[in-house]
């Protein structure tokens, strides 16, 4: 099921009235059946794996909280993380491995890499990039003590399959989630009119913006030779709106959502693209996956405690695991090096003496955002192949059809979400609008409305990030 379906428009009332209904010992249980119906709507067979890394990640935690040995404590955490990221690596790794590795390598005989595709087929679950973090966050947490580990195992089974953040975060932690799943939460006006204005919001910049913006971006990407450099260059542009609108649009439907239920779910972006350095980008845009690395993968390796050469290192393990993590193509894995590279060479180059002047800040927002911007590139590619294509392409100043002409409409709306991201930096869409008066607030609401009755998409594309 999606958030921007007719089937979740009639499921989210159901479930909130009943929510409500209910005393508050039961409520955790509706929750509970309504998540696994929201996942199994999408294709109920992979309910399986979610409920498999659940019984596993439950069982360690257990035998971890009451063993002391610590060969067997690390054996108990070897086998959460092996079978959780055998089974990502499996689902989302296994073909491109057989195909772009093994097989060019020689190991893979065609014939037995034909047999396979021809007998063995499978859909990539939706968000088992998320729910995996999700749950072995709970798992480290709880081998370092950080986290009391939960003694229900339903209870458990709440917080890995939670549905407003299920198929593409925020990737939440433990002690944040568990404490609020079972609170004993009031129905207010409060947490009703904020969770509508992230629904709302988040609705109105995947549908309007994302959506129509996805057409101009495909058709480009699907015949990049037919096209100037200057169109290739807005294209470019045009995709990083894009994903942010799409996944940052999701985001805050997620958000508005759980804050209905009392629930509240951290921020996963904030104005990523005014960031005026990568390392400022990565604390902006999708935070509870750059924070997840920071806490289970750079800080053990060593963090920033280290030497100079070790640190570097460990920012391009970070930004290369980040770039496989979204996906099993070359392409990511470049993207992931760009990012990591342009990180490692801003610590070493830029002065910070002088990172204040308005001039030198300009510079380096627009150093940083050609950055995202290219990299971005390799990110939308089918393939290497295809990306330097686009790249040399948009570099030749090769003649062809002019810049095409946008609905005025799809500017409004990109001129919209630009200028709200601004207005929404450091503070939520509710804080700002509660500043409003009443007439202005329900101006707001009214445009959007409009907006995604009249103008949403004409395609409705998947939500980026449930591909990763």
């Amino acid at each position: 099921m999606v958030f921007n379906s007719l089937a979740f428009l009639l499921f989210l009332p159901t479930v909130l009235l009943g929510y409500f209904m209910l005393p508050h010992k039961f409520r955790w249980i509706l929750l509970l059946i309504a998540s696994y119906f929201f996942y199994g709507f999408w294709k109920i067979e992979y309910l399986s794996l979610i409920l498999f890394s659940t019984v596993v990640d439950f069982s360690v935690s257990q035998f971890l909280d009451k063993t002391i040995d610590q060969t067997k404590r690390k054996l108990a955490l070897g086998v959460s993380l092996f079978t959780n990221l055998g089974l990502l690596f499996f689902f989302k790794y296994f073909n491109w491995f057989l195909d772009d590795v093994a097989n060019p390598m020689g190991i893979i005989p065609d014939n037995a890499l034909n047999y396979w595709h021809s007998n063995f087929q499978f859909l990539l679950p939706v968000g088992i990039s998320f729910y995996t973090f999700q749950t072995l966050g709970y798992t480290i947490d709880v081998y370092y003590k950080k986290a009391i580990p939960e003694k229900n195992f339903f209870k458990f089974a709440l917080f890995v399959s939670y549905f407003p953040q299920l198929v593409a975060g925020p990737i939440e932690r433990f002690s944040n989630l568990q404490s609020q799943l079972f609170a004993k939460h009031k129905f207010t006006y409060e947490n009703l009119q904020n969770g509508g204005r992230f629904i709302l919001y988040g609705l109105f910049i995947k549908m309007c913006v994302a959506d129509n913006i996805a057409n101009v971006v495909d058709a480009v990407f699907n015949d990049i030779g037919a096209h100037s450099s200057l169109t290739l260059f807005t294209t470019m542009l045009l995709f990083g709106l894009q994903i942010f609108s799409d996944f940052h649009g999701y985001s805050l439907i997620a958000i508005g959502t759980a804050q209905l239920f009392g629930v509240h779910l951290m921020t996963n972006f904030n104005a990523p693209y005014t960031a005026t350095s990568i390392r400022e980008f990565w604390s902006r845009w999708h935070i509870s996956l750059s924070t997840w690395f920071r806490d289970y993968l750079f800080i053990p390796l060593g963090g920033s405690r280290v030497s100079s050469i070790r640190w570097m290192v460990n920012i391009l393990i970070i930004f290369i695991v980040s770039g496989f993590w979204h996906g099993a193509n070359f392409t990511f894995l470049a993207w992931g090096a760009i990012h990591g590279s342009a990180y490692i060479l801003e610590k070493y180059t830029w002065n910070k003496t002088a990172s204040q002047h308005n001039l030198i800040q300009f510079g380096r927002w627009v150093l940083t955002m050609l950055i995202v911007f290219v990299a971005w590139v390799f990110f939308r590619a089918d393939s290497m192949e295809q990306a330097s294509s686009f790249i040399s392409s948009m570099l030749s100043s090769q003649a062809g059809e002019s810049l095409p002409s946008f609905p005025p409409i799809l500017i409004a709306f990109i001129g919209f979400l630009l200028l709200s991201d601004l207005i929404f930096k450091d503070q939520n869409i509710h804080e700002w609008l509660d500043k409003q008066t009443f007439a202005a607030r329900w101006f707001v609401y009214a445009i959007m409305l409009y907006a995604i009755l009249g103008f949403a998409g004409t395609v409705n594309h998947p939500f980026i990030y449930f591909q990763f």
